[in-house]
């Protein structure tokens, strides 16, 4: 038997700081919203806040991987968290202050989709760095699993006590954690090498940004085996995020569930992902990364069906369960796969223009 490889102290360093900036994320995922509806009645501002906060996905992916791959990938984590704080601690201001209005909320939320946008890319960019390729799965499913644990379990009902206290108190309590992950990855050095490219490697040719975001797509476009799998992902991403569009309206008039019942059916999906993540790196070692992923898809794509032809809550809740299961393993197995095809170097680029890609034509 094959003994496993140690995911290493790098990696325990990175992981600490996911999980406190998971639980910062789940505080200020309802936190946020909480503050917008205080501050207007309006359905469209309400809902601009979600759009202003993914709008970054799609303008600044590309250009921002091409900075990751630029500059010394730790002092970008560092960065990213320090702006999150930053932006958290004016936020935390205004409303102590009593100046926040729904305009300045929304302006701050896009900015701090900027920063996210910046610390996602080098986290993800920095893994490959950090693991050997046999630990892929692993190392994904670790991230996967605090995720959901302190950002959806934790991170919100936490969210909904400080709340309570204060208004503020969600975002005083975001800025200490981001500072507290910007010091866990700045103040201990790292074992192994995460700055970005250096001279001589591949696409180390001084194009400027300009051509740096022509360059990542066209790689994309000329892979043909990242192409494909960036194609299947956004088909399914639209018709998974066209599915839950609607699903309040068809969970709350279709299947006549209780609005105080609401926000359990999302919760119980948590459930689903949590499974998922632990099970994916087993289901990779027994089936392969490959089969494993073929069957993913076969499988999301008949539940995003099924769930739209539930005859009551009960099998919709079942089927959430298995949905919830499969995005989490289709998620783990692909940023395992796609840190197996992607050179380190040019990670930041790849991951912003397929990012772009994806998140631009969902719904």
């Amino acid at each position: 038997m094959t003994k496993s490889v140690p995911l290493g102290h790098d990696f325990s360093r990175i992981w600490s700081a996911s999980l406190i900036t998971n639980l910062v994320d789940g505080v200020l995922r309802l936190a946020a919203p909480l503050l917008a509806v205080s501050l207007t009645e309006d359905p469209i501002l309400i809902g601009a806040l979600t759009a202003l906060g993914l709008l970054p996905w799609l303008f600044f992916a590309i250009p921002i991987g091409a900075i990751v791959d630029r500059v010394d990938r730790r002092k970008a984590l560092v960065l990213g968290n320090s702006l999150r704080a930053a932006i958290a601690l004016f936020i935390a201001f205004a409303v102590s202050q009593g100046f926040i209005n729904i305009w300045l909320l929304l302006i701050s939320v896009f900015f701090f989709g900027i920063c996210e946008v910046l610390v996602d890319t080098t986290s993800q960019a920095v893994l490959p760095q950090i693991l050997d390729k046999s630990n892929y799965e692993r190392g994904n499913s670790r991230l996967q699993i605090s995720e959901v644990i302190v950002s959806q379990f934790a991170g919100a009902p936490l969210s909904g006590l400080l709340y309570a206290v204060s208004i503020a108190l969600p975002f005083f309590f975001s800025t200490t954690g981001f500072i507290l992950a910007g010091l866990l990855i700045l103040l201990f050095p790292f074992e192994r090498e995460i700055n970005a490219r250096k001279e001589g490697e591949v696409g180390q040719a001084k194009l400027g940004l300009k051509g740096d975001i022509k360059f990542a797509l066209n790689y994309l476009y000329q892979d043909k085996q990242i192409f494909s799998i960036v194609v299947i992902t956004t088909l399914l991403g639209f018709f998974y995020s066209l599915s839950n569009a609607i699903a309040p309206l068809f969970i709350l008039k279709e299947l006549k569930v209780s609005p105080a019942l609401f926000g359990v059916f999302f919760a119980i999906q948590g459930v689903g992902a949590l499974a998922g993540s632990i099970a994916a790196p087993m289901v990779s070692k027994y089936l392969g990364r490959g089969k494993a992923l073929a069957i993913n898809v076969f499988f999301a794509s008949l539940l995003v069906i099924f769930i739209g032809l539930s005859p009551n809550a009960y099998f919709f809740v079942a089927v959430s369960v298995l949905i919830g299961f499969t995005i989490s393993v289709w998620n783990i197995l692909l940023m395992s796969l796609y840190q197996s095809l992607i050179p380190p170097e040019l990670y930041g680029r790849i991951h912003g223009a397929r990012r772009t890609i994806v998140w631009g034509l969902m719904p």
